[in-house]
């Protein structure tokens, strides 16, 4: 953190519930939850009581609502906002410029399609959206204690966005709609983890358009394309065993037999998640409870 952001500059400190409700008018989507993630990542580091329960000071506090802002107006990466301010590029304390961020562009260089819906955003990257769940507002004897499933709700992920039946989508229009630049969706490419759909002359489907707005979610969590590439392999190697199932159905050449690979296919699909889902939580079990 930066060496410049001094606490103390207010006599009490404030609790994370506090905290919280300070930020709520400015940022709704923000969560207690959100707040120790962020924490964890070593962008904020309040200092703690003797029974461990979280510190806040202004300085603190301010250095929240400076990271938000970035997420919210620049759409920086987690790792870019920390790499910033540990530079002194960014400053929480508005005593030097801060740069211009990745997309803070002029207002009369800023691009006003009006399919593309980052320019409207007051959300945080829905990419992170997805790993915070909120928590009772008490705090300090509930702060640091682990929360149970009847204890907390999953918050709202925002709508992923899709197609009509039939339509698709230009290179641009697949950018727009799932808030990717193109070297992002370049990078995604070059690694195997989305493409054009086969004979549609570079075009997108609904399916392409879902990975591409899924794939920005973890990119703004701070996840490199080349991380995505394991998915990518990992569901190749899936499909050719679910693939292999099906085969004996699929050489008979009868719409029957065709409908039961169908629903064989399918049901593979729907396990194969469930499967993956019940193995991520068992293997994360540790953190999950912490």
């Amino acid at each position: 953190m930066p060496d410049r952001i001094v606490r103390g500059s207010i006599a009490s400190h404030l609790s994370i519930g506090e905290v919280l409700a300070l930020l709520l008018e400015e940022f709704p989507d923000i969560t207690i939850s959100k707040i120790r993630f962020l924490e964890s990542q070593g962008l904020i580091d309040p200092e703690r009581t003797p029974s461990g329960y979280r510190k806040f000071y202004d300085a603190d506090v301010e250095l929240l609502r400076c990271i938000l802002r970035e997420q919210r107006e620049n759409y920086l990466p987690l790792r870019v906002i920390k790499d910033r301010l540990d530079s002194g590029e960014i400053d929480p304390t508005n005593e030097t410029p801060r740069p211009r961020g990745i997309r803070n562009l002029p207002d009369d260089d800023a691009p006003r399609a009006a399919t593309d819906t980052r320019s409207r955003r007051a959300d945080p990257p829905a990419g992170e959206a997805t790993l915070f769940t909120d928590t009772s507002l008490t705090d300090e004897p509930l702060d640091d204690a682990p929360a149970t499933l009847s204890e907390t709700d999953p918050e709202p992920r925002p709508p992923a966005p899709s197609l009509l039946p039939g339509v698709v989508l230009s290179r641009a229009e697949l950018c727009s709609m799932a808030s990717l630049s193109d070297d992002e969706l370049a990078g995604l490419e070059s690694y195997g983890v989305l493409g054009p759909v086969a004979g549609s002359g570079g075009m997108y489907g609904e399916d392409e358009l879902e990975i591409a707005a899924t794939a920005q979610r973890f990119l703004q969590i701070g996840f490199d394309a080349r991380h995505l590439r394991g998915w990518k392999v990992a569901t190749d190697r899936e499909a050719g065993l679910f693939e292999q199932m099906i085969q004996p159905l699929v050489r008979q050449r009868n719409p029957h037999a065709r409908e039961q690979a169908r629903a064989q296919l399918m049901e593979m699909e729907q396990l194969g998640g469930q499967l993956r889902n019940a193995l991520m939580r068992a293997t994360m079990r540790q953190y999950h409870r912490d």
